[in-house]
């Protein structure tokens, strides 16, 4: 079995595992849209998920939202494109200017793992499925014939 994806695999859940027990804390996590909200539930994240890209919504509305949780430090979790870098950089600045601190080791932890494999949130899942498989068929492929 190649140790390598297996490898990644327990990075990838164990930076997983650590965001839903800061969102469970009560730190806010702002991703793009809705489906990047979806996944993040799908994935076992449970706490505040601020959209910043639905409906008519402003950076300083997100940042709003965020003011309204009582949060004093908040999660960016936009995808891993130039839009998403772009956005990450500057609700960094009006995160900041509200004296709320923004978090962006977990976006650059999963980047850095998986930044050229997919390039938004909402592709976590199936990206995580497909690893899995990959995974499960290495390991079959691996098994001693008992012929």
């Amino acid at each position: 079995m190649s140790t390598r994806l297996k490898e990644k695999e327990e990075k990838i859940l164990k930076i997983l595992d650590a965001l839903a027990a800061e969102s469970a804390k009560g730190t806010p996590v702002i991703v793009e849209g809705k489906k990047d909200a979806e996944t993040l539930r799908a994935l076992g994240i449970e706490g505040v998920v601020v959209t910043a890209k639905t409906g008519s919504k402003s950076l300083q509305g997100v940042v709003s939202e965020v003011e309204r949780t009582g949060a004093r430090e908040a999660i960016l979790l936009l995808d891993f494109d130039r839009r998403g870098k772009e956005g990450t950089k500057r609700l960094q600045q009006d995160l900041e200017h509200a004296e709320i601190a923004p978090n962006v080791e977990f976006w650059r932890a999963l980047k850095a793992l998986l930044g050229h494999e997919i390039q938004c949130v909402e592709s976590l899942t199936a990206y995580m499925t497909t690893l899995k498989a990959k995974i499960g068929a290495e390991s079959q492929q691996n098994k001693p014939s008992l012929e």
